[in-house]
């Protein structure tokens, strides 16, 4: 993969300290973040303004519709539309754009441009010499309007920061029916409630079927106003959608700053307006940034690296940043939330519930990254899925915005769940988690609040079919062989837990359930392959073929998927003949052609070493499997490939999506020198160790070290190893260990070392 650098003045000031830094005794991590990372390529990250696992998060939207639309902003481009306040964070699908706020001078146009335009009639041009992008801060010169725009945020509302030219045409749009890709408007109300306060709501129907917005804003600067609520045509002749637009207007001197206050809420418009007049009391835009930049400070700093890289701390301290953008925040400042069942409820704000769950991703690394860094955190992302199991019937797959999308496959709340409390972290309802995670595996689509549509996917029959005949026909189910192994895993899960609380026959069975994967592979081709209801393999079979979610892979083929085993790798091993086939099938996959085959292979399947795809999830576990089956050599010059291949400090420093923080999460651990190949299995394999030395800042105050001697981009091999002075034969360690406090000192060299 090629990487764009920066041109310096593209950094706009983002890595030198500024007025919004901490005390001089303090180190502003923040500083070292690079929000631009991802917003090129297919990372599909936003460079606005949050806090960390904020409920909202002003961004500039740059353009409407396509894939690489899915956070609204695209490096690429050089109009800006406005700026939303609702964006997710590296996603495949794209959702939100909500509440879209442009300044304006001049004739205020807010006619169609086109359904096939990705620029709004009021767009400005832009410059990224005049932008610049922090932790919890986002300005950019709008050259159209010439006017300066600064966002910063607090947990759940905003404040901007215009600085207009002299006008006597000087105003806002404040645009309602806006949102990314064009989605289905079911309501919308808008209301001036004062010369300077507006609210309204609108019901949106996308991926999330039933998306609830409502806002409350108030300008510090008194305005005259145009309601915008007739119908209107993308094109000429087409299909009238409704329109809801505010036009302001006032006057302006020379330089004059004008502010706004944006809260948001899912519940009502007065949650909205709760929500910033707790958090937002008066106009001091620098006092709320200061907050935001403390806020993210202490969040960085719960681990510290040490090397003199510069690029290298600032993908770091980047994919850190990353990984605490979401699950975000759902509850209002009144401790309401809206349920899976789209009902209000009265929660606390001390134990707030969360949304975006990007599961099918984040089990891998992220949770188990949260497992060591923030583990009550974690706990109360764990309370939050338990709550959307008990209002809608079931855990979600990905839930966003309180909607079941029933997106990917799997039911990886188990793992996440069962993976916390093998680690000892159990502040949650066990008995309750317990009885949702063997729920999610059972075929029962009774009891369940989500849209019909929805049903088939949140609840697939490949449950009943793994349930009833111990496989899923390839004939009969879309991504048969990707939802088997899966599903093997997950029931793993499920068996570890029904073991530790003494329940022995759903430990039996489910353990049972966790070996099916073997069903499916061919020890001719030596693939995992699609197995039809006759039990005859699919044919015709190429393992490098793809046609995107509609195949027997998901987002992959058999090259990638034919690893899926985390929970089994000795299983694994045997069924492929034994130690020395298992890594000459392994070594196959990271040498093989990269080329793809099908008239619709997959987007995801990108950042490929071979056939090895480390832009998607599926791979993300497999370069670790050499470590068991003796050959730590590889696990190491592997991982130091994809950190000089995989990730950089650029706008396209990410090879996949960013889905959530899954891609940085992966970095983060393997940076520090160690990954969790089996969430569930408390066991962390060692790798490559980027830096000389990283700290993880422990909660209860200790610390775990990873200390990497002689260590340069040369010596990339593991020499020798010691834990808390004492010698490691083997490359693994626990997480009691990281618990405890531990330092594990890593001798590095140039050369391969056997075990």
């Amino acid at each position: 993969m090629k990487f764009k650098t920066f041109l310096a003045g593209c950094l706009g000031g983002l890595l030198s300290l500024n007025s919004c830094t901490n005390s001089p005794d303090m180190t502003d991590y923040a500083a070292y973040v690079n929000p631009f990372i991802g917003t090129g390529g297919h990372g599909h990250t936003f460079p606005g303004a949050i806090v960390p696992h904020g409920m909202i998060s002003p961004s500039p939207d740059t353009r409407i519709d396509g894939w690489d639309a899915c956070s609204g902003y695209y490096y690429a481009d050089s109009t800006i539309n406005g700026f939303s306040h609702t964006h997710l964070s590296g996603t495949g699908c794209c959702d939100y754009g909500d509440v879209l706020l442009m300044p304006t001078v001049g004739e205020q146009k807010y006619l169609p441009t086109g359904s096939q335009s990705q620029q709004m009639a009021y767009a400005s041009a832009f410059s990224h010499q005049n932008e610049t992008a922090e932790p919890g801060y986002y300005s950019v010169f709008l050259d159209t309007y010439q006017v300066k725009a600064e966002l910063t945020a607090s947990k759940r509302a905003a404040i901007h920061r215009y600085t207009f030219p002299e006008s006597k045409e000087a105003g806002f749009i404040l645009d309602l029916d806006y949102s990314l890709q064009r989605q289905t408007n079911k309501e919308m109300e808008i209301e001036v409630i004062s010369p300077t306060e507006i609210c309204g709501r609108k019901k949106t129907m996308y991926w999330a079927f039933d998306q609830y917005i409502n806002f409350y804003a108030k300008f510090s600067k008194p305005f005259t106003y145009t309601l915008v609520t007739d119908s209107m045509a993308l094109d000429d002749g087409g299909r009238l959608l409704p329109t809801c637009k505010a036009l302001l207007h006032f006057d302006t001197t020379k330089d004059e700053q004008v502010f706004v206050k944006v809260g948001i809420s899912a519940v009502d418009i007065e949650g909205a307006r709760k929500n910033v007049e707790t958090e937002i009391p008066d106009w001091d835009f620098d006092g709320v940034r200061k907050d935001a930049r403390k806020a993210w400070n202490e969040t960085l700093s719960k681990i510290d690296i040490t090397t003199n890289d510069k690029n290298d701390k600032t993908i770091f301290y980047t994919a850190l940043y990353h990984t605490a953008i979401s699950p975000n925040l759902f509850t209002d400042v009144d401790g309401r939330y809206l349920g899976m069942d789209l009902q209000v409820h009265q929660g606390d704000t001390l134990n707030p519930m969360y949304t975006i769950f990007s599961l099918w991703d984040t089990f891998r690394a992220l949770h188990p990254l949260m497992t060591i860094i923030d583990p009550d955190l974690n706990n109360a992302f764990i309370r939050s899925l338990i709550k959307k199991h008990q209002e809608g019937g079931i855990f979600p797959m990905w839930d966003m915005a309180s909607n079941y999308t029933g997106t990917m496959i799997g039911y990886h709340a188990v793992p996440v769940i069962v993976d916390a409390y093998m680690k000892g972290d159990r502040n949650f309802d066990i008995q309750e988690a317990y009885r949702a995670c063997v729920r999610a595996a059972e075929y029962d689509t009774t009891g369940i609040k989500c849209p019909d549509l929805v049903l088939p996917h949140l609840m697939p029959k490949a449950k009943y079919y793994k349930n009833s005949i111990g496989y899923v026909p390839c004939d009969r189910e879309n991504e048969s062989v990707a939802k088997a192994l899966e599903y093997a895993y997950d029931d793993w899960c499920i068996s570890v837990f029904a073991d530790a609380l003494n329940d022995y026959d759903t430990r039996d069975k489910y353990a049972r359930f966790a070996k099916a994967y073997e069903f499916y592979f061919d020890p001719e081709t030596r693939f995992m392959r699609g197995l039809d209801s006759k039990g005859e393999w699919r044919t015709p079979f190429n393992p490098r073929s793809s046609t995107h979610r509609n195949d027997d892979y998901c987002e992959g083929t058999a090259w990638q998927w034919t690893w899926f085993v985390p929970h089994d790798i000795e299983g694994l091993v045997k069924l492929m003949g034994g130690e020395d086939a298992f890594v000459g099938k392994l070594d196959s996959l990271f040498t093989a052609d990269s080329s793809l085959e099908g008239e619709t292979t997959s987007s995801d399947i990108s950042g490929l070493i071979g056939q090895y795809a480390h832009g998607n999830e599926p791979s993300h576990h497999v370069i670790h499997m050499y470590n068991y089956v003796n050959r730590p050599w590889r696990t190491q010059e592997l991982v130091d490939s994809v950190y000089r291949s995989q990730y950089a400090n650029a706008v396209d420093g990410l090879s996949g999506n960013e889905d959530c923080g899954q891609m940085s999460a992966w970095y983060v651990l393997n940076s520090m020198g160690f990954y969790q190949v089996c969430p569930g299995k408390p066991v962390y394999s060692i790798g490559r160790p980027a830096f000389d030395k990283a700290v993880v800042n422990l909660p209860d105050g200790k610390k775990f070290t990873v200390i990497a001697k002689n260590n340069s981009k040369k010596n990339k091999y593991i020499k020798s190893m010691t834990l808390n002075g004492k010698p490691l034969d083997k490359p693994f360690f626990t997480h009691d260990d990281i618990i405890a406090g531990s330092t594990l000192e890593i001798e590095m060299t140039d050369r391969r070392t056997q075990p």
